[in-house]
């Protein structure tokens, strides 16, 4: 039953595809696959003012939640691509969760908000409803066309485009393009008929995923409960959506048949056991449900002769900590302004590996986190589901233990190793050149509030701090050095703190506080340059960059920087570092001896660990081992 509550997404005719002749001159792009990551790459190319053909096997955009988390720095991208304020207006903020072993909280988390911030660290809305804003704001577009009911049958490519053959409702019908990108989701056929696979893990937890509409009084925050009494020996997640429609992930036993436990019925007795033991008895109705395995899966390259994949067409991350959606965000904008300096000519092909590179480098950062989550929600050896109870059990009497389960939310990855990121100088502070650069509340000279974000627009940006009247005209020239070297993108020049009378028109941020400076550990005469797609390219002194135009449109030069380690979102304090790592080695002990030695191996090891401490310390260790359960 669907009830006027749930989003239910419009429905297309399957477009009427011409086919081209010899004598047509090949369509700049297409993109196969109108899903999140498609449309944003057809989106950002529009908006450079590239015309875009975007092909769809389906005739309406996705049904369900699917992917619902909405990363701070995605909803930065949807503002770029001009549709945020719609998605902003439609999406549920939160800020944080809770998760419990049985019925014991042990864990409550806050994601980073800082007084500064622009948007909430994350907001919920179902994947079905973003995309429809996303296929209004194509279908708007005067350089966008949507065919719905048309899929990519096979292709062949020459040395200067891509011949395409394309399944429609009135037949096959033949296209021809410069450039391809492929964008058709985890099930890609545009992967199928480049011949080349996914490589990596796939795990072994399987998770049952549903929609249901339910007015609950509970907080919009993430909830997850370990073996509860609902469910036992099963993981459950709970989050709220705009609506009150609420998702509910749950894991399935390896011994249960999954064809058995998607049934409609063994759905709703397994929520409406949940719903009962939370002791509400308020009605509920199944809107949609679905079934989930974990995968880390990527291509080895992303870029096959002219055709660039992207999204889940190109890598796999694991649900857990909401990557997939946001990092397939990520992959869209730097594509976009990236093709759009091939396509013009500005820079070569080599540009593109810059993104194979990079965006590889990111599926290794969210893999990195992810993959630590999945270990925790879902382990699939003895070992380490073992290790994940004991950690669930001390976390109820040893707080300490609790950052182990965090579930490491999604934020945006960086590019330090690309090779067209510049190096910083040994010792240098606070943004490094690679990372992102979080949009910030901040005033005007003139004393108008606005942000980073709205000051730089969706193109590249130089922010001069503290500069000399000399250096501010060096400033000027690398802003016209960009935009000539660039000539689709946009490219701002901002100062901050100061001012200069002969560029009335630049805007200067007021940073009499120093918040901004302090953020970024600025010195007095730097300058930042910040890509369209909110990665810090390069920080220096104006002289210092004057080569930059030039290094982007080589693709970079040089290695990648030495040193990507010891910063990141990743890093965790010395003592969490020392138990993840006890964790990790101990799951990976266990699994390595037989198991008919497992409690031998256990001994000695805290017989060896026991002398390397205090025998008080050691006889309280065992105490509380011996009385957590």
């Amino acid at each position: 039953m669907t009830t006027a509550t749930y989003y239910v997404p419009r429905t297309y005719a399957p477009a009427d595809v011409p086919s081209m002749t010899e004598s047509d001159a090949p369509l700049p792009v297409v993109v196969a696959g109108a899903g999140p990551v498609g449309m944003a790459v057809a989106l950002g190319l529009a908006q450079r003012g590239i015309a875009v053909t975007v092909l769809e096997a389906a005739t309406q955009v996705s049904f369900g939640s699917r992917a619902i988390c909405v990363s701070r720095h995605s909803l930065e991208v949807a503002d770029r691509l001009g549709f945020g304020e719609e998605l902003s207006r439609r999406a549920l903020p939160w800020a944080g969760g809770r998760s419990f072993y049985r019925d014991t909280e042990v864990l409550r988390f806050l994601m980073p908000n800082e007084p500064h911030a622009v948007r909430a660290p994350m907001v919920n809305v179902s994947q079905s409803e973003l995309e429809q804003i996303m296929a209004d704001a194509l279908t708007a577009h005067p350089l966008v066309t949507l065919h719905w009911g048309a899929s990519v049958a096979r292709y062949t490519t020459h040395a200067d485009g891509v011949d395409l053959e394309v399944d429609t409702a009135g037949g096959a019908r033949h296209l021809r393009a410069r450039w391809v990108v492929a964008a058709d989701g985890g099930r890609s056929r545009m992967r199928e008929l480049t011949g080349v696979k996914l490589q990596g893990t796939s795990y072994e937890g399987r998770y049952v995923i549903a929609d249901i509409h339910w007015e609950s009084d509970l907080p919009t925050e993430r909830r997850v409960w370990f073996d509860p009494p609902s469910n036992p020996g099963s993981t459950v997640i709970m989050h709220r959506q705009p609506g009150d429609i609420w998702r509910i992930d749950y894991q399935l036993d390896p011994s249960e048949d999954a064809e058995a436990e998607t049934q409609e019925d063994r759905i709703r007795a397994r929520i409406a056991g949940h719903l009962a033991w939370l002791g509400d008895d308020r009605p509920w109705s199944l809107e949609w449900y679905g079934f989930y395995k974990a995968h880390a899966l990527a291509l080895e390259s992303f870029v096959h002769d002219r055709v660039i994949f992207a999204g889940d067409a190109a890598h796999l991350v694991p649900i857990f900590g909401v990557r997939g959606l946001n990092s397939g965000m990520e992959d869209a904008e730097t594509l976009a302004w990236m093709l759009a300096a091939v396509i013009g000519g500005a820079a070569g092909p080599g540009l593109l590996d810059a993104y194979a590179v990079e965006r590889h480098h990111a599926w290794e950062q969210n893999v990195a986190s992810a993959g630590k989550s999945t270990l925790i929600m879902t382990p699939g050896s003895h070992g380490h589901r073992t290790t994940r109870d004991a950690l669930l059990a001390l976390a109820t009497v040893r707080p300490e233990f609790s950052h182990l389960i965090d579930p490491r939310q999604s934020s945006a990855t960086h590019a330090r190793r690309s090779p067209l990121t510049v190096a910083a100088p040994a010792g240098t502070g606070g943004i490094l050149p690679g990372d992102p650069v979080e949009d910030h509340r901040v005033r005007l000279a003139d004393g108008k509030q606005t942000s980073l974000n709205e000051i730089r627009g969706p193109g590249f940006a130089v922010f001069g701090v503290g500069l000399d009247v000399a250096a501010v005209e060096l400033a000027v020239r690398l802003r016209q050095d960009l935009a000539a070297a660039l000539p689709a993108e946009q490219v701002t020049l901002a100062l901050v703190g100061g001012a200069d009378d002969r560029h009335p028109f630049v805007p200067v941020v007021d940073d009499r506080s120093g918040d901004l400076s302090r953020a970024w550990e600025a010195r007095a005469g730097e300058v930042f340059v910040v890509r369209p797609d909110g990665l810090l390219l390069a920080r220096g002194r104006a002289e210092e960059l004057t080569g930059l135009p030039a290094r982007v449109l080589a693709g970079g030069a040089g290695g990648p920087l030495a040193d990507d380690t010891g910063r990141g979102h990743s890093v965790l304090p010395p003592e969490q570092a020392r138990r993840e790592a006890s964790w990790l080695a101990l799951s990976e002990g266990i699994d390595t001896v037989p198991e008919d030695d497992r409690e031998g191996f256990l001994t000695r090891l805290a017989l060896l660990l026991g002398d390397q401490v205090g025998t008080t310390e050691f006889l309280a260790a065992v105490s509380t081992a011996a009385t957590t359960r």
